[in-house]
This record gives C-alpha cells, structure tokens and sequence, in this order.
C-alpha cells in the first residue's frame, strides 16, 4: 500500500528543481558514460557529481559533509576523493559535449541566424596561494595584484550569443619554465591516460594551449564566426593562425615598439601608425581608422585587417585601439561585437564570488583541481541557462540565492516527513487503530495545514482521499 508521504527520495523527485530539470533535460547521465565514467561498485558517477554539484547551493561544507556520509546516506570521504582524483575520467569531453548539446538543442533553434555568436578567450588566476604540495603546483603573475603568486593561470575558451555565456573548455596552466614549478608530476601517473595528457598540457606554451582548446571546440560542433580576446594574446602571427581555423579575431591592441603593422607600404608602431591618420573632429567616439596588413597566412598572402582608434574616457590614455580581421563590419558592430568579451570576466566573477572555484576543497592532486573546476562550469551553465529562460531578468548571483533557497524547502520537506512518520509509528504503537482510521487522521491533519505550507511541501496537488499508508 502506498503512503501519501514520499520518502526521503520522492520528496526530491515531486520537487520541481532547477538542479534535477538540469541535469535530465541534457542527459548529464549519458553524456558521463560517453567521457569515459565507470565505477565497478558503490555510489555511480553520477550521483556523485549530483553530491558535489548540490554543495554550494545547500550551503555545506564538502569536509563536514563528509564527516557524516555513512549515516545519512551519503558517499562517504573514500568516495568522493576517488572520484574526484581518478586519471581516468575526460572532464575536457563532458564539458565541451554538454556544452554542444545545449548549443544545438537548446539555444540554436531559438536563435536568429543572422545572430553573430562568438568565441571568447582569456586567463584568470586560479590561487593555491596557502599550499605547497599541490601537483604542477607553479609561481605565477597576478595581474591584479602585480606580484606572483602560488596557483595556475586558467585559460578558458567560451561560446556566446551576446546573450548567454557558456564556458566550453578550459587548462589549469602551470609554468613552461621548470624552475617556477613547486612540484612536479606525480610518476605513479599512468602515461597513456587522459590525465597525463591534461598534465603535459599544463606546461606548454599558453599559445599552444590555445589552438588545442579552439581546434577541439570546433571537433565536438561548437562554431562561431568571430574570436575575441584582449591585448595579452594580439600578435600577428596568433591572428593569422586563428584565421586558418576559419575565424575572424576582433581584440584589444597594446601599444609596443616589438610589433609593426604595414600601411600604405611602410611600416609603424600602433602609437606612429595614430599619428599618421587623419582625425574626425568633435568628440566622436571613433577617432580614426585605416586598413592595415598584419603579417601572412599559410600561403603567404597578406592578411588585412581594419584598426580602430576608439576615444578612451575612463583612463589617462587618450586613446584604444581594436582590431577585426573582417573587413565588412562597420566600426559600430566591431565595438558592439567586441562588448561581448565582457561576458567572460563576468563569468570569473561569478565563479569565484559565489560558486565556490578554488575554495570548496583542497586537493593536492591536479586530477583534483580538473575535476573540481568542471563541476563548478557546470554550476555557471546552468545559472546560465536558468537566466535565459527566466521570464525576469535576474542577476546570475540572485539566480545562485533562488537556488539555495528552493534546496532548503526540500530540507524542510524532509524533516516534515520525518514528524509524521515518527507520529503515524507512535499512534500505532499505543492505540488499536486500523489503516483506514489511520489514513483519515493523516488527511485531516494534512487537510488542514495553511497554504504556505502546503506549497512548500508540495502536498496541495496530493490526492489525499485517493492516498493509502503502507
């Protein structure tokens, strides 16, 4: 006979979460089993993702958690450090598969085709500044504060429609130079594993890391029409290489007597390259802008560009220069395009301020760290597309609160069941009463609950007559 009280499961299930909508509408199940997740025994993969998943959004610590698993049906500590540090798992393949998925089944068909979608790169500092024996472990420069610190740069590619930022792959960056590393690789490392592969990954040259992450973006169907990126990566022969992977560049120039650009024949550095341009007068936004040659593709052709100088308000320069390799864009649609760069240090923001990136948990191994990071992109994605389809707009930071508030009501659901399976026991152990007596109690009781409670217990669309205790 069925109770009209779901267990502790059911609750979860009859609750309409964002977390369980998510992880069903894009098959996060199937998309684990196609990146190489198995476990022979124990709590699957995917419940323990789910587990790690929910933390920041309940608000518990991964350690205090932990320390009670066993008895509330959780994974225990041995489980969830097993999962986190095998060299085994792609976490590279289930990003970018899920992200694709949600490009073409979700955002695609309900996108203009004449939308300019985009591809964005930049680094942000992933700090392990309090540790010292974290694998790969590397000194590295922190822009912000201008100093060097312990951790890794974090290179991220991202996929946006101007709307709605997707991080679509990423690599945890330690030094090329091995006198910066604090530590080395683990040598009980398996070589032919994804995981040793991530880890000689760390070490090259961010360049080269960069054309990795673009050239398996574009396998697993992921397209865009431009990449953007900042001043740290606009040299002349990054711009002719990304133009081989049939993409234009729109990004930030910086001013330096190393790189030339060819105008009417000569040669000039970007600030003799301004001189030499007539200006618009007043106080337009664009000040002036001249079509120049960068360097060569691979058939050693030209390749032409158009340089924007863009009237600077808000620093002591008196000018920013932008460059686009698609000659057909007005100045108006290369700033407007170049605006959604700013969807990625959004997405920094965010990650480290409320989901927890770096800080849930501290695990030496860079297996670890990969892992971690992923769970925590997946947490932004699906911020992400709960904003897109909210019929409010929302910060994705008040997006992170709602969340955390719908988890608690399946808390307090939870300890509600808890009362009235230990009143329904107790009635049954010192009164002489039938199913059916105990079955009308139940009812009235629930029956006369207020509507607020009711709504959070989910028990108002309950048919209570209709319902059996077991």
């Amino acid at each position: 006979m069925k109770s009209i009280l779901p267990d502790q499961y059911e609750v979860e299930k009859q609750f309409n979460s964002r977390t369980d909508d998510f992880l069903s509408l894009h098959g996060v199940s199937k998309i684990m089993n196609s990146s190489n997740f198995r476990k022979q025994k124990g709590f699957s993969c995917f419940n323990l993702f789910k587990f790690i998943f929910l933390l920041v959004f309940t608000g518990k610590n991964l350690y205090r958690t932990l320390q009670f698993g066993a008895d509330s049906g959780k994974p225990e500590k041995d489980a969830v450090y097993r999962f986190l540090n095998s060299f085994r798992y792609n976490w590279r393949k289930f990003l970018l598969i899920l992200c694709s998925t949600i490009i073409k089944e979700t955002i695609e068909p309900l996108t203009s085709s004449s939308r300019k979608n985009v591809l964005i790169l930049d680094d942000s500092l992933y700090s392990r500044n309090r540790s010292k024996a974290v694998e790969l472990l590397a000194r590295v420069k922190d822009h912000v504060e201008h100093r060097y610190v312990r951790g890794f740069r974090m290179l991220t590619l991202g996929w946006s429609d101007g709307n709605t930022f997707l991080p679509v792959a990423f690599s945890l960056l330690s030094s090329q130079k091995e006198r910066n590393r604090l530590c080395g690789i683990d040598p009980r490392i398996d070589k032919r594993t994804i995981g040793y592969k991530r880890r000689m990954e760390s070490i090259k040259k961010s360049t080269e890391v960069m054309f990795d992450l673009l050239r398996q973006a574009q396998e697993y169907g992921i397209q865009a029409r431009y990449l953007l990126f900042d001043s740290w990566f606009a040299f002349p022969s990054i711009i002719c290489r990304v133009r081989q992977h049939r993409l234009h560049v729109i990004c930030m120039l910086k001013s330096t007597k190393k790189i030339l650009y060819t105008y009417k024949g000569e040669k000039f550095t970007l600030e003799a390259h301004y001189k030499e341009l007539l200006k618009k007068p007043g106080k337009a936004k664009v000040l002036a802008n001249a079509i120049v040659q960068i360097g060569e593709d691979s058939e050693n052709n030209p390749v032409p560009a158009r340089i924007l100088f863009i009237r600077d308000r808000s620093r002591s320069k008196k000018w920013l220069a932008l460059l686009s390799t698609d000659l057909e864009l007005t100045d108006e649609e290369i700033i407007r395009t170049y605006g959604k760069r700013w969807n990625i240090e959004v997405f920094f923001k965010t990650t480290k301020s409320f989901l927890n990136l770096a800080k849930e948990f501290q695990g030496r191994s860079y297996d670890s760290m990969v892992a971690h990071t992923t769970i925590v992109f997946c947490r932004y994605i699906m911020l992400a597309m709960e904003n897109r389809e909210s019929k409010d707009p929302k910060t994705l930071g008040n997006l992170f609160y709602l969340c955390c508030d719908e988890l608690q009501d399946i808390s307090f659901a939870e300890a509600f069941q808890l009362i009235l399976t230990i009143l329904k026991n107790t009635v049954r152990k010192y009164l002489t009463i039938t199913d059916c007596a105990l079955q009308d109690l139940i009812n009235g009781f629930i029956s006369g609950l207020p509507a607020f409670l009711k709504g959070r217990l989910q028990l108002s669309h309950v048919y209570i007559g209709c319902c059996q205790l077991v």
